[in-house]
């Protein structure tokens, strides 16, 4: 399936989908990484990115089990009318064990978890 080029796929974190989300309606479902990776593959090439986290990218292709791919990023200020995006959610929580282990000659200590889930959110046209 092609998709059309003036509504590319958003790929979005916890800052960039707020001023993605600026204006509109909107419909948010949470999604598997299953889904997130077909999502991705139907979208093949035609997919932006909104943000600049480098630790959300290497989720992206770990985890989704994708290739490693350069999407090419853009600020993104107001999604449009039936475009769709998939939102990464990262959130961080204090660690309730603080193991100590030895790296390369110096302790390190587990200090937090880190977590990430995905929603696919698509704008609704306009009425």
């Amino acid at each position: 399936m092609t998709r059309k080029s003036d509504l590319p796929l958003l790929l979005l974190d916890n800052s960039s989908v707020m001023t993605a989300m600026n204006q509109g309606e909107y419909k948010c479902t949470n999604l598997s990484f299953e889904e997130a990776r077909s999502i991705l593959e139907l979208y093949g090439d035609d997919v932006i990115c909104g943000f600049t986290n480098p630790a959300i990218e290497s989720i992206i292709f770990e985890h989704l089990g994708i290739s490693s791919r350069h999407y090419p990023y853009k600020s993104i200020r107001n999604m449009r009318p039936n475009q769709d995006a998939i939102a990464f959610k990262l959130y961080v929580t204090p660690s309730e064990t603080q193991p100590i282990i030895e790296v390369e000659g110096v302790e390190a200590k587990k200090i937090q978890n880190v977590y990430v889930y995905c929603q696919f959110v698509n704008r609704k046209p306009e009425a």
